[in-house]
């Protein structure tokens, strides 16, 4: 009987300190972590197989009119031997940061051309979370990180620019000027971003052109061996509060 009831004791104390263990595990750090391993991945396609992107800026009468960025991105392809080297989760925030890398050999880039990267390791980093109140900083990052690509485009590849001024009685009555781009640029490595104290975002990030020309098998005219830009992005639009007023 003692023997029973110092069983069924003990069993009622492991129990309850495995629930004590247990109360607090939850998802929230698994979901963050495997949403920023799975915005990782898709930095590795961006650089490696392309990012198709349009743009288009405007400015009417001095004044920043629209700024719109949209990207359209074929990211069926084939990934293998991705290698997670850090990943990092704080629990107070509900933010993981995982950095992820692959080996790649032949690729069919977006474009449908067959590049050799000669087995070069590309390497990104990504920030996720479950708590779409802490998401705002990595918002601006991805922003950031678009507005880089386009000025890259900007630099490398050219943009179309067109403007319509009118003056009448010697006074400005109408001044635009729009810009648009619209290209696929790919083998772009990341070099630095973080946050302004302000809380706005920056990347920056460049494209070896020698390499890209290496790489494609084709020369690419310009005076520059490596192109370096810096995306900037905000997380709070005080420019549409402003215009609302």
């Amino acid at each position: 009987m003692k023997s029973n009831r110092f069983y069924l004791v003990s069993l009622m104390a492991i129990l309850l300190i495995f629930t004590a263990a247990t109360a607090y595990a939850g998802n929230k750090r698994i979901m963050s972590i495997r949403a920023a391993k799975v915005l990782a991945e898709r930095a590795l396609v961006e650089s490696m197989y392309g990012l198709k992107l349009r743009a288009s800026e405007s400015v009417e009468d001095m004044v920043a009119a629209n700024f719109t960025d949209s990207t359209e991105s074929k990211t069926k392809a084939h990934l293998i031997g991705v290698e997670y080297e850090e990943v990092v989760y704080d629990a107070e925030q509900d933010i993981a940061q995982v950095t992820a890398s692959v080996q790649m050999g032949n690729i069919t880039n977006v474009d449908g051309v067959d590049i050799d990267l000669g087995n070069k390791v590309f390497r990104r980093v990504a920030f996720a979370t479950s708590t779409p109140e802490m998401a705002g900083p990595l918002k601006a990052l991805r922003a950031a990180e678009i507005d880089a690509y386009k000025e890259i485009i900007k630099k490398v590849v050219g943009f179309e620019l067109e403007t319509h001024t009118k003056v009448e009685n010697f006074m400005l009555k109408s001044d635009v000027v729009k810009t648009k781009v619209m290209a696929t640029i790919f083998l772009v490595e990341l070099n630095e971003y973080g946050w302004t104290d302000d809380g706005d975002a920056f990347v920056k990030m460049q494209l070896n052109l020698r390499e890209a020309s290496d790489l494609l098998g084709e020369n690419i005219v310009t005076d520059q061996e490596i192109i370096e830009v810096e995306g900037m992005g905000a997380q709070v639009n005080d420019f549409g509060q402003a215009g609302a007023q």
